[in-house]
Parts: structure tokens; sequence; C-alpha cells
């Protein structure tokens, strides 16, 4: 079972010492047990097992607290769970029945992660009701482990590694897990239908620059239990990390698709230069359209995010598909007030791909949409070098303008969607399929592009615009493509023996784009 705590006995705070972090000590006769799956509040009845009070501004004042002092890293597993293995860490598995607030009337249950292997920081996790929250305890029961040396280690350390939540998404008789948390400050999620794939994470830091990338963590995470008739959890998490400290609310609904809503509030430790909000990571290693993998592979595509969607805050549509470069490749799209950004896995049927185990299909996509004033700056992307579709080797964030300074809150927040395809374009035209090649019976290379949902009178009175950052654009057309109800566009172009050249294509109908304008960058 679990224990649900009172306090923790930690380095001490001025407002709220008592729900700081531990290294493991519990604080004497301040605990209260009962199954996990009961209701708290059934069990804490004496006035010194009442929780302590919590809400939103628990987090914020916790966070700017944190601020004003350098980062103490959070408490780890002991080496004996640490060196686990991956296939003895595998065979710790989560008691279902142990699951808080699975025997509740509530939809949503809790289940959670064991510390060790990979995961070697322990997190706090609380429960939370009617206003006040309750610590989670690991216990002996709390997991089937491979030997009782294990048992014993995690019941010693009490804490875990994260948590993931349990709600009926895909049939009403089943608790479907659809969110987890797990590991720095990464989170996945699904929707119907849909298999684990890209993730978000809660900040971003210093990607690929030459100091090296600083990676925040979620040291502590604050569960709301929803009554019955709620369809939506909140997930409150407290972010920390040698540069910055952060409050995070998440609300959560799952569903077809599953949206989750995030308001953040940042307390700066120095000045930020390099800062990635809403980011996103994903992999990338081929498409055969547009390319191909260095050794053979019977597989069409692999990938779980192939193309990057931007919505302007002047409302152009960008598509970016992605590449898995040689050398390290960063983008940048100016912007201001941004509506939105993404990577988007488009291709949805099992040919697009051939893989009976990974199911590429049915990877969610995820789209970004700022519920706030985001100002200046640009929508970053990082393609890294990867030979491996176990690596995450793209990520996808906005980076500010303007520094964001120490001791100064930031505040933003934004909606994250997860969806089959961009849903700004429901049933609007959009790039459906992009190949590359060399031009038939000639030596130039050329692009072709296929546009679906694309009706005119006459083709002729299609504007094909195209431009190559280097050398120039040989011939430029298009042809009426019934099998998407839209159109092809054929693009060939001389890159004056440059290495590599920015190409850009946008289809108008009396000056009016009809689609997303299309970018790529063409490596030699």
């Amino acid at each position: 079972m679990f224990t649900f705590m009172k306090k923790l006995t930690t380095f001490t705070l001025p407002l709220i010492a008592s729900v700081c972090f531990s290294s493991g000590l519990m604080a004497e006769n301040n605990t209260a047990s009962l199954s996990a799956s009961d209701s708290v509040e059934d069990a804490n009845t004496s006035e010194m097992n009442q929780g302590y009070s919590f809400n939103r501004k628990t987090v914020i004042d916790l966070a700017q607290q944190l601020a004003q002092q350098p980062m103490q890293d959070p408490a780890r597993a002991p080496d004996a769970l640490n060196n686990l293995d991956y296939d003895t860490y595998r065979q710790i598995n989560f008691q279902q029945n142990q699951a808080v607030w699975g025997k509740s009337p509530t939809q949503f249950s809790i289940q959670l992660f064991a510390p060790g292997f990979l995961y070697k920081d322990l997190v706090e996790i609380d429960a939370v009701e009617s206003g006040k929250a309750y610590p989670i305890q690991a216990t002996k029961d709390s997991f089937v482990t491979p030997t009782d040396e294990i048992d014993q280690l995690i019941s010693d350390v009490g804490k875990f590694a994260g948590l993931r939540l349990h709600y009926p998404i895909n049939r009403p008789d089943y608790k479907d897990e659809f969110i987890v948390f797990q590991g720095a400050s990464y989170f996945r999620a699904v929707s119907k239908g849909q298999n684990y794939g890209i993730s978000a994470r809660g900040l971003a830091l210093d990607v690929a620059q030459p100091t090296g990338e600083e990676f925040p963590v979620f040291r502590h995470f604050w569960i709301e239990r929803p009554s019955s008739s709620q369809q939506a959890i909140v997930v409150h998490a407290l972010l920390d990390s040698k540069s910055v400290t952060g409050a995070y609310r998440f609300g959560i609904f799952p569903g077809a698709p599953t949206r989750i809503d995030v308001e953040a509030t940042l307390f700066p430790r120095k000045d930020l230069q390099h800062v990635g909000l809403a980011p996103l990571t994903s992999m990338y290693m081929f498409n055969g359209a547009m390319d191909h993998p260095e050794t053979e592979d019977y597989r069409r595509a692999v990938h779980d995010s192939e193309g990057l969607q931007i919505q302007t805050g002047r409302g152009e549509t960008l598509w970016r598909p992605l590449m898995n470069p040689e050398n390290l490749q960063i983008s940048a799209f100016m912007d201001q007030t941004p509506q939105g950004f993404g990577l988007i896995q488009r291709n949805r049927d099992f040919e697009d791909y051939l893989d009976l185990e990974a199911h590429y299909q049915t990877r969610p996509s995820i789209w970004v949409k700022p519920l706030n004033d985001w100002g200046k700056g640009h929508v970053e992307l990082v393609e890294i070098p990867s030979n491996s579709e176990a690596n995450d080797n793209i990520v996808a964030y906005w980076q500010p303008e303007k520094t964001l300074k120490k001791g100064e809150p930031f505040n933003y927040s934004y909606r994250l969607t997860l969806t089959n395809d961009t849903p700004v374009l429901s049933g609007k035209p959009h790039v459906v399929r992009s190949a590359q090649g060399q031009k038939l019976a000639a030596e130039h290379p050329q692009v072709v592009i296929d546009f679906n949902n694309i009706e005119v009178q006459d083709i002729n009175s299609v504007e094909i615009e195209a431009s190559i950052s280097q050398g120039n654009i040989i011939e430029a057309h298009v042809a009426p493509n019934p099998y998407e109800q839209g159109l092809r566009a054929f693009v060939t172009f001389d890159p004056d023996n440059a290495n590599s050249a920015e190409l850009r294509v946008q289809l108008k109908h009396d000056d009016t784009p009809l689609a997303a304008t299309w970018l790529y960058r063409w490596l030699k």
C-alpha cells in the first residue's frame, strides 16, 4: 500500500517548509497509512493527519522561494537501484490494485514508477483532495519486483521516479494509460486510438549551445482528485534547474483528441538568453520519398513526426519537412505573436511505414497554441544526426526575443493538442507529400509537392511562387492531382555548386495563398 504523509523533512523555506523536499527521511508521528485505492479523507480523521493546505499559489510561492538560492540537486535512488540493467528494471511492475483512487468513484487513477536504471532522481508526488495535499509513500506492496532485495530498497527509499494517469479513452470499461510524466521535465500523452511517440517538455534551456544543454526537472507533483462526473484532471508541478525554477499547472482533458492546457510561471536564477518554451521532442530517421537510410531498410519511412507546421502571427501557414542530417542543423522561423506550431505525423496508413511493431501510423502529432501574447521571437527547429530510431533527434520550441531577467517572473500559457494532423487545417488544403530527386532526362535536382483539397476551374490561373537562397529556379509548374483532389507542384532548380540551399514554394490564386508555404533546406 501507500502511505499518505503530512510532513516531509528538508532544508527550510520561510513560508511552506512542510511541503519541501526530503532526502528520504520522514517526520516522526506524522504519517497516516491507508490503501491507495481509498479516499484520503476516509482515513485521515485526526488533526495531525489532515495534510497541508494547497492551491496553485502554493507552487508559485515555493518556486519563487527556491529561485532565491542555488539549486539543490534532487535526492537520488541508491546505487543498487540505479545500477539495475534494462531487463531487470522492466520486471518492476506497479501493482495495479494499489492505484491511487483506483476504486473510488472518479474515472481517473494514478499509477507510479519505481526509481532506478535511467530514472535516478527521486520525485515527490502528492494527492490533493478538498484543498489538502497528502504526500504518497511507497511501500513493499507498491510494486511487483524480481527480488526481495529490490522490494526492500524501494520501500526504504519511499519515493518514485514519475507517474502515469489512467482514464477510459478507448472504451468505457477500461482505464487506459494516457499520459506519463517521467524523466527530467519530459511528458508524453496520447489520444484515443494513438500510441506513444513524440514527447513534450516543461522547458528547454541552451539546446545545441556550445556550453551544453541544461535539463530542468520536475521534482514535485501535486495531483488534484477529480469528482466522479469530471472528465478532466489537474496536475501541478514544481520545475527546478540551475538557472531557473518554475510553477506549472496542467489542465488535462483526455479523449479524442487529448488536450493539455499549461500555465507556467518562471523565476530565473540568472539572465536566460536561450530559453525554449513549449518544447517538443521527436524522432525522424528517414522518409523514402525525401531521403534514404544509409543501410537498406524494408520500411518506407521511420519517424514519429514528419514535418514542422507553423501558423504565424500574420496568418501564414508554413510546412517544413523534417530531415536526419549528416551534421547538426538549427533553423529559426522569425515571428511575432505566433498562432501555433507543432510537430506533425501526417501519414496515417500502415502502407506508409510497413512496420508491424512500431505502428508509426498511430503516433500522435502535437500542436502548440499560445493562450497569451508571446511577443517577438522565433520557432527554433533543431535536427540532430542519428543512426538509431531509439533516439529522439528532433526538437522544436518557441524562443522569445527578449532575455528572461533574473528576479523577474515570466508568465505564459499554451494548449497542447494531441491530434492526428494539424487541427487548424482540418478540412483545408495542406501538403500531403513531399519528394525530391532528379528531373527526368536532366541533371538538375527537383522537388515534387502534393497539395490536397484544392479545386480550381483553370489550372493556368494557379501561380506558383518558388525561390531558392543559392543558385536559381529553372522551372516551376503545377499539374492536377485527382488522387488527392488537389495539385502537384514541380520545382526544378540549379543550386550553382552550393552545398545547401533554402527552398520556398507557395501556390496562389488571385494573389491569395491556396495552401501552406512549403519550406525545405536542400543538402547536396
